[in-house]
């Protein structure tokens, strides 16, 4: 797996979606690359940064946030609760 896969794959390996085999090329990647390691840590803290600062779901959207983000957001939310 190259880095370009890494990044490609990572969203799936967060949400559990690689097949064992994919899982397996993914963490050997891991297991040799430190770069892909600090962006994964990166990423993660970006998520959990990003989920700290909605903890109040009824507060009102700020006037200056685009539309088309909430609307993508809100879409990404329904697929996730989903699963």
């Amino acid at each position: 797996m190259t880095c370009r896969e890494f990044i490609e794959f990572l969203w799936q390996y967060l949400s559990k979606d690689l097949s064992a085999d994919e899982r397996a090329q993914f963490e050997a990647h891991l297991a040799r690359c430190a770069p892909c390691v600090r962006y994964l840590k990166s990423y993660q803290e970006t998520i959990r940064a990003g989920k700290g600062s909605f903890t109040n779901l009824d507060d009102p959207v700020p006037a200056e946030v685009p539309e088309e983000l909430v609307y993508a957001i809100l879409l990404s939310w329904s697929k996730h609760e989903r699963r």
